[in-house]
């Protein structure tokens, strides 16, 4: 059934079925209600935002905005498959204790300096944020950054600061990099695997070059260790990080595959999703070998815990109440003010997408956001009618207006707060206001150069 619904949706005459409001309410209103309140429970984390996108997304049909047809039509099923694939493959291959490895070898290679360390440290979670995504880095990067910092008896504060930062910026490089260009990728028939690296990975070296200097500014001057410290962190082995050479192997091998089946896929009709599930399914089979049936079914059920299920019925609720407003014609209606007030200028168009949302996603999560705003740019250009090619600025400033707009506050991003509420654990709370007054200027200056680069290959 998922396959089919993957493949060819909900039948037209199903999906598009009139609903009957309760009460005989104007869908519009009950829609606009709905999702405000959803949104302003998710900025006020009064509850669990996974129960909160369900909720509403359950009230959009008993209240008659959506039928179930419509909200089972409007559930993206190829994000859903690609970020449980990605979750399951990395789950296993952090078993192997590679990322531990990276970073103690990180540490080393900067000879235990502070600075050095920082910078390392940055860099390696701005390519894992790529190569896998920015949520799962951050879990697998932070704890060692810890023992690191408290090794070197130093404030971790700074450490942690630049991997949030980093985390996003390096995951605006890839499809698979952040949620918001997930939902892009997924829901934007004619941009692929390939064009987030083609167009948006050129900017990311700038911007994280960029960002290091007002970091080393803030704390990289001041940064030092005792020779003691430093020697303690030098005599880290990191080929004792490495637990298992064969499951690394085997993880490296299907990583690959699944890379390039995500280049390679779409002329084959491969879409992300089918390639990242059969990837884990495949790597899952791979770690089971020579195992008695026990031991294969505790592996499976181990790593399957390790998805963020919480994460996936987040999407799950959301998708619904995005499509209940879609429903309700809210969206077409602020497509109709976008155009009205832009006079139909792709450019003016552009650079308010990019300015309001990396405003808005430092203010809400991004995830909801770009939702929201994925169906009301399909609708700005199919009212100006423009092709694919003249469209692509207005995506990638969605793009990289929300993901580094993440950055702004310490609720722009789910990595910013996987990152805090690890920190907060270890006796290491973040404070709201102190990464705000720190991280939003940095969110600026990024912005001012995304909208250069827009400006200069897409809108000039």
């Amino acid at each position: 059934m998922i396959s089919f619904l993957l493949q060819h949706g909900v039948p037209a005459g199903v999906a598009d079925a009139p609903s009957q409001v309760m009460f005989g309410l104007d869908a519009m209103l009950v829609a606009g209600v709905l999702f405000a309140a959803c949104y302003l429970m998710i900025i006020g984390e009064w509850f669990n935002r996974a129960n909160v996108a369900l909720i509403a997304g359950g009230l959009m049909i008993l209240t008659g905005v959506l039928n179930q047809h419509q909200a089972i039509a409007g559930i993206d099923f190829n994000t859903l498959g690609l970020l449980i694939g990605m979750m399951l493959i990395v789950s296993v291959t952090r078993e192997s204790g590679v990322f531990q490895y990276l970073a103690i070898w990180s540490a080393k290679r900067a000879r235990a300096k502070p600075w050095g360390i920082l910078v390392l440290l940055g860099m390696v979670t701005a390519v894992l944020s790529a190569m896998l995504d920015n949520v799962t880095t951050v879990l697998l990067i932070v704890p060692v950054t810890l023992v690191i910092t408290d090794e070197l008896e130093v404030p971790p504060y700074p450490f942690l600061f630049a991997e949030i930062l980093f985390s996003n910026i390096g995951g605006t490089a890839t499809l698979i990099g952040d949620p918001p260009n997930i939902l892009i990728g997924s829901q934007v028939e004619y941009i692929h695997f390939a064009d987030f690296i083609l167009h948006l990975a050129p900017i990311v070296p700038v911007i994280l070059a960029a960002t290091l200097l007002p970091i080393w500014l803030l704390w990289g001057r001041k940064m030092s260790a005792t020779p003691e410290a430093m020697e303690r962190v030098m005599a880290f082995d990191e080929k004792e990080a490495i637990r298992d050479v064969t499951l690394l192997k085997k993880s490296l091998f299907v990583l690959a595959l699944v890379l390039v089946g995500f280049l390679f896929g779409h002329p084959l009709g491969l879409e992300p999703a089918t390639v990242a599930m059969t990837g884990a399914a495949l790597l899952l089979v791979l770690n089971n070998l020579g195992k008695d049936l026990e031991k294969k079914n505790d592996a499976v059920h181990h790593f399957y815990g390790h998805v963020e299920w919480t994460t996936i019925f987040f999407f799950v609720g959301l998708f619904v109440v995005v499509a209940g407003v879609e429903q309700a014609g809210l969206l077409d209606l602020i497509a109709e003010k976008v155009l009205h007030f832009s006079g139909g200028d792709v450019t003016t168009i552009a650079t308010a997408v990019l300015w309001v949302s990396s405003v808005a996603s430092a203010i809400v999560d991004n995830i909801p956001f770009v939702a929201t705003m994925i169906p009301v740019l399909h609708k700005v250009v199919e009212d100006l009618g423009l092709s694919q090619g003249d469209a692509l600025g207005m995506w990638w400033a969605l793009a990289l207006g929300a993901c580094l707009g993440g950055n702004g506050s310490l609720i722009g991003a789910s990595a910013n707060l996987i990152v805090a509420g690890y920190a907060e654990r270890a006796g290491h709370r973040i404070k709201f206001l102190t990464f705000l007054k720190h991280a939003f200027p940095m969110m600026i200056l990024s912005i001012v150069i995304a909208h250069a680069y827009l400006w200069l290959r897409y809108l000039g």
